[in-house]
C-alpha cells in the first residue's frame, strides 16, 4: 500500500483529466470457480445474467446465483465497474470464488448520418480475477435494430458466443496466474519526514504523455478513475506496470500506453539514483466538444 505524499498534475484536453502521483475446457479450468454478479438488477441484465449462467454452467462450475449476490452485497464498493484490485480480491475471497463476472446491459436511441433513428441494446462484461484483483477480460457488445425489443432479442441470443469467450479467457487467465512469479522487491517513495525521506527526491517525468480517451468510452459516456503501479529503475526507464484499479472501455489500455511512453528523472537518496515504485492516478471525464 501507498501511504506517503500525494502530487497532483491537472491538465485539460477532450476530457478532463487529473493525474496524480501517489507515492507510497482443460482439466484446470473445470476447477476453477466462477460467480456471476448483476449489480443493477434491471430485468434486461437479470435474463442475460441467467442466459449466460446456463450456458457457462457445463464449461465451469458456476457458483449459486443468490449465494454470490449475497455474499457480494456484504462487501461495500462504491463503484462496482470501477473497483481497486484490492476490493476484488475481497469479493473473491468473501464469495469463496477464482473469478467473477459481472453482467451490465443497457439500451438505446441512436442517429446517426446514414440511419435518422435506430436502437441499440447492448452488454458490457468484466471477468475479474478474485485471487489478484485484475480486470482479466473487459467486453462490450451491441446489437441495433429498428426497435428497443428487436435489439434485445438479439443481445439475449448472444449468450452462447459470451459464454464460449468467457470459459477460454478464464483459461488463459488461470495459465498466466500459474506461471506468474512473485512481485520483485523494490523501494517505494517514502512518508513525508520519515528518517527515509532525508535527502530524498522523487522521480518526476520529464514530460507527461496523455492518454487517449477512447472513442468507446466516449459513446457510452464513460467516466472512471484508472490507477496503475509503475517501476521506474535508476535510469528513468519504465520496467514494469501493472492496472491496480480499473475502468474498462480501453482507458486501462491507453493509460498503460501513455505511460510507458514517458521518460523519468530517476528517484534519487544523497544524489544517488534508485530504483522506485510509484503509483499514477488518471480521472476520466468526458467533456463534450464546444
Amino acid at each position: 500500500m501507498h501511504n506517503g505524499r500525494i502530487m497532483t498534475f491537472r491538465f485539460f484536453f477532450y476530457f478532463a483529466s487529473s493525474f496524480t502521483v501517489i507515492f507510497g475446457f482443460p482439466a484446470q479450468i473445470l476447477t476453477q470457480k466462477l460467480a456471476i454478479l448483476n449489480p443493477e438488477k434491471t430485468v434486461l441484465t437479470e435474463t442475460f445474467a441467467a442466459a449466460v449462467y446456463d450456458s457457462l454452467s457445463p464449461k465451469l462450475i458456476v457458483l449459486d446465483n443468490s449465494l454470490s449476490e449475497t455474499a457480494f452485497k456484504s462487501v461495500a464498493v462504491a463503484n462496482v465497474f470501477n473497483m481497486t484490485s484490492g476490493e476484488a480480491k475481497r469479493i473473491g475471497a468473501v464469495i469463496g470464488c477464482d473469478y467473477f463476472l459481472i453482467v451490465q446491459t443497457g439500451s438505446l436511441r441512436r442517429s446517426s448520418f446514414e440511419k435518422p433513428e435506430y436502437y441499440e441494446a447492448f452488454t458490457v462484461l468484466y471477468l475479474v480475477s478474485g485471487r489478484t484483483g485484475r480486470l482479466s477480460f473487459w467486453n462490450l457488445q451491441s446489437f441495433e435494430s429498428s426497435s428497443t425489443m428487436e435489439a434485445e432479442k438479439l443481445l439475449l441470443k448472444s449468450s452462447d458466443d459470451v459464454s464460449i469467450s468467457i470459459a477460454g479467457k478464464t483459461t488463459d487467465e488461470f495459465k498466466i496466474e500459474k506461471a506468474e512469479k512473485p512481485l520483485a522487491a523494490i523501494e517505494e517513495v517514502p512518508l513525508e519526514n520519515s528518517a527515509k525521506d532525508k535527502s530524498f527526491r522523487p522521480p518526476m517525468p520529464y514530460k507527461r504523455v496523455k492518454p487517449e480517451y477512447t472513442r468507446t468510452a466516449y459513446l457510452y459516456d464513460a467516466k472512471g478513475t484508472v490507477d496503475i503501479s509503475v517501476d521506474i529503475d535508476q535510469h528513468g526507464a519504465v520496467m514494469r506496470t501493472e492496472v491496480v484499479r480499473w475502468a474498462g472501455y480501453g482507458l486501462d489500455e491507453a493509460v498503460d500506453e501513455a505511460v510507458r511512453k514517458m521518460n523519468w528523472r530517476p528517484a534519487e537518496r544523497g544524489g544517488k539514483a534508485l530504483p522506485m515504485r510509484v503509483l499514477l492516478r488518471y480521472n476520466f471525464t468526458k467533456i463534450e466538444k464546444e
